[in-house]
């Protein structure tokens, strides 16, 4: 082609060589110059060599993760966050040193584990904390330390697992060469259920276009904004049935999401380091004999250590805006929102919209548009040890200040009430539906749900009807229980949690 044969050039990840002084690329678009030339990205980069606002200048648009969201082109997020009583360490002497030296009194923090020091227990304790979170059937990745990290969480994996499946968890690095990129063919693939989960260090950040990721779940610190960007990207496609993946966090590498760079520009250079009167000899080859590296320590903790741990895991929450926000903000603008006369002027007007399916859907469809998704209360209802409890109950905590009250208290209360009201046979629908609520909650008594419950008692729901009596008298068991459920009671004190 003639040097001005093309009037547009778009280059696509052109952080990867279009911007590089040394890359075959550039070659390319130098003979081209007289054509515009146009950069996409989703990662700019400053560094190493690679300057890609140098070449291309400012951008000319910026469309931001949270527009994508917003937008319906990327799939949403959520955050689940872990800590447990051994994300540091520090040697004791009941503790057996298997192989390296230890060093007394060292503080072992996120960044030596599986670099410069293995407790194997951690590792098994921080799967079986996963496992017990995340759908066994969903695609997953495992960001590791390292490839040796990766193959110990695979192996872990692997022996916790309950699907027979040999490939059910693979690792995936540049040490498994031709079959791990066999086995990332069979992950993408969305029509395949195995692989369910890989375990990978570096190699599948970028690049990987596998649209029903449900789970990215990150073991290894991430501290480059630009790398975590990357990360949470795999997890963004978009996929039939997919309404949200979710990032566990073991690393508090949640915190990038603070970071200003986070939906914004691209990280700034890094400084170049001052130079030293004292330079580190090993600069690059030499045919002097280097320092060899440290060995790894591996620890067994002793007896009784597993026993002890303890973990704690946290979402993060947002703003309406999107923005991250501490659950204290959280609580804060939940509390001013339920101030609104708009929603209910006193308590007694929640406990009347709250007790009636079609109003409280509509209370609950006001709190998720001002920002409070029903998962969000449940996670409140988590923290406030109210899973026995209703998600009424969470408004009530909030904005009354009134004890939770247990869902098994509640719906005996209604059924006493009701028991002088109707016929046993009717009665045994009533005990139906106190046992539905108690085991699952008020999401039982949706008005969707009238039907199903009858045929699911009754075999059919036409069956059920005719045992009842009737549609209308079926319909207002079905309400009147509820409207029981939430009145208030003196005997919920004793009956209470």
């Amino acid at each position: 082609y003639p040097e001005n044969f093309f009037d547009l050039i778009i280059i696509d990840e052109c952080h990867r060589g279009g911007a590089n002084d040394e890359g075959n690329w550039r070659a390319i678009l130098d003979y081209f110059s007289s054509a515009v030339q146009l950069g996409l990205t989703a990662t700019p980069k400053r560094r190493d060599n690679v300057d890609t606002y140098a070449y291309f200048g400012e951008p000319r648009y910026i469309y931001s993760l949270k527009e994508g969201i917003s937008d319906g082109f990327l799939t949403p997020f959520r955050v689940r966050k872990y800590q447990t009583t051994i994300d540091d360490y520090t040697f004791v002497p009941d503790d057996i040193v298997v192989s390296g030296e230890i060093e007394h009194g060292k503080l072992y923090t996120e960044d030596d584990f599986n670099r410069v020091i293995i407790i194997k227990e951690r590792e098994v304790y921080r799967v079986k904390l996963l496992l017990a979170e995340i759908d066994p059937n969903e695609k997953t990745i495992i960001f590791c330390a390292n490839q040796n990290h990766a193959l110990m969480i695979r192996d872990i994996v692997n022996e916790l697992k309950t699907s027979s499946n040999t490939s059910y968890c693979v690792r995936v690095t540049a040490d498994e060469g031709a079959i791990g990129d066999q086995h990332l063919s069979a992950f993408q693939d969305n029509e395949k259920t195995i692989p369910t989960i890989l375990t990978t260090s570096q190699k599948l950040s970028t690049g990987v276009d596998a649209r029903n990721i449900r789970n990215i779940v990150l073991m290894r610190p991430i501290n480059s904004i630009i790398e975590f960007k990357q990360i949470i990207g795999r997890g963004t496609r978009l996929y039939d049935g997919k309404d949200f993946f979710t990032i566990h966090d073991f690393v508090n590498a949640s915190q990038n999401f603070y970071d200003p760079e986070w939906d914004g520009e691209p990280i700034e250079p890094a400084l170049p380091a001052t130079p030293t009167s004292n330079p580190p000899t090993n600069t690059g080859r030499t045919d002097g004999p280097t320092s060899p590296r440290p060995e790894k320590v591996v620890i067994k903790l002793a007896d009784g250590k597993e026993r002890q741990f303890q973990h704690m895991t946290s979402r993060m929450f947002y703003s309406v805006d999107g923005k991250p926000v501490s659950l204290t903000e959280f609580i804060e603008s939940l509390f001013n929102t339920l101030d609104m006369p708009d929603l209910f002027k006193n308590e007694e007007e929640l406990r009347a919209i709250w007790a009636v399916p079609s109003t409280r859907k509509v209370l609950l469809k006001q709190l998720e548009s001002a920002g409070f998704a029903i998962d969000d209360l449940k996670s409140i209802q988590e923290l406030i040890e109210a899973k026995n409890s209703d998600l009424f109950d969470v408004l009530e905590y909030i904005k009354y200040n009134l004890t939770p009250v247990m869902r098994e208290a509640r719906a005996v209360i209604s059924r006493s009430i009701m028991q002088t009201e109707l016929t046993a046979k009717q009665m045994e629908f009533v005990d139906f539906l106190v046992e539905q609520y108690v085991v699952a909650g008020v999401d039982e008594l949706d008005d969707s749900k009238l039907e199903t419950l009858l045929a699911i008692r009754y075999r059919t729901a036409t069956d059920g009807v005719a045992i009842l009596g009737s549609v209308d008298i079926a319909r207002n068991i079905f309400l009147t229980f509820q409207k029981h459920l939430y009145k208030p009671h003196k005997t919920y004190a004793s009956a209470g949690n």
